[in-house]
């Protein structure tokens, strides 16, 4: 087991941490979340969340926020921006957070580093300590701050246990990524955010091509692509299940293996939350994934190619 591995496993107690953590009320009409790269993708699952909850919400990349906000909201007059960045100094996040406070939009911090610049640049900071290992490619703190933006939404969250069980049972995948060179990951709603946060992870981590799709967007094109050395892995929304497991046996068809969350596939993962709460659930499956298929490649996860821990514009 090598330290990313151990990171990936050992990271439930700061769950467990995070869940009694005080957390701000989030004010404004319309919330935007913004991060970059997987603290982007997060904001896409935490987007979906305060929508579900009846709050307006979207996820912007933080540098298309700081540069061109009109583009995304015509009406920047009644929000609230949450920026997410691991490091706290991401350029990019940094500058969306001053970007708003520049213009009276009233503005929420969350880092797993503390007393850092973007925590310092924003109305209201919230820090949420993690795995002291956690090398270049993030995975507990990325569990960390998609578990407080799901509770500032006003998600339920089930039991740390039912994402260690989720993590536990994927191992029986394994033998399904034997021979595979195209990955493609799918889920609809909040789980769209992971499915691109899974084919990230998978990029980063493996160095192995991978994309991510809406389910039933997937028969509109990139479907073409599929073969015998495919390989899906489907994360099910539980209100619609069936449609999507018709997606399933669409590439089973034409050759793909299917690893399905939440439902049916060559391997199955029973889930036990629906909704939003489901991506925090799935979310440590999709990151041991990635390590999976490094290994089969004999790829050393804590040197991932050309990638930094902190990416700052000079």
């Amino acid at each position: 087991m090598n330290l990313t591995e151990k990171v990936i496993k050992e990271q439930f107690p700061f769950w467990e941490q995070a869940m009694k953590q005080e957390l701000p009320d989030v004010p404004g009409k319309t919330v935007v979340i913004t991060g970059c790269g997987t603290s982007y993708y997060l904001a896409q699952s935490i987007a979906v969340a305060f929508n579900a909850n009846g709050r307006s919400a979207i996820a912007v990349p933080g540098a298309e926020w700081a540069r061109r906000m009109k583009d995304y909201l015509a009406d920047c007059s009644d929000i609230c921006v949450i920026g997410l960045s691991r490091s706290g100094t991401t350029t990019e996040t940094v500058q969306a957070i001053e970007s708003s406070r520049q213009v009276g939009i009233p503005t929420i911090a969350i880092s797993c580093e503390p007393e850092t610049s973007l925590l310092k640049a924003a109305d209201v900071a919230i820090y949420l300590p993690t795995h002291s290992q956690e090398g270049i490619v993030m995975t507990a703190s990325a569990s960390l701050m998609l578990l407080a933006g799901l509770r500032m939404a006003g998600v339920q969250l089930g039991s740390v246990a039912h994402a260690r069980d989720a993590l536990d049972a994927v191992e029986g995948a394994t033998p399904l990524l034997n021979g595979r060179s195209h990955f493609v990951y799918l889920g609809a709603g909040a789980l769209y955010g992971m499915a691109t946060e899974g084919c990230l992870k998978l990029q980063e981590m493996s160095i192995t091509f991978s994309q991510a799709f809406h389910p039933l967007e997937y028969r509109h094109g990139p479907i073409s692509l599929i073969d015998d050395q495919s390989l899906v892995v489907l994360l099910y929304s539980a209100e619609t299940v069936d449609e999507e497991a018709k997606v399933a046996r669409d590439v089973q068809s034409l050759g793909a293996k299917v690893i399905g969350l939440g439902g049916p596939g060559d391997f199955s993962i029973p889930l036990t939350q629906s909704g939003a709460a489901r991506a925090l659930e799935l979310l440590p499956a999709l990151q041991v994934l990635g390590e999976r298929v490094a290994n089969q490649k004999r790829i050393d996860t804590t040197q991932p190619r050309n990638l930094t821990k902190v990416v700052v514009l000079q």
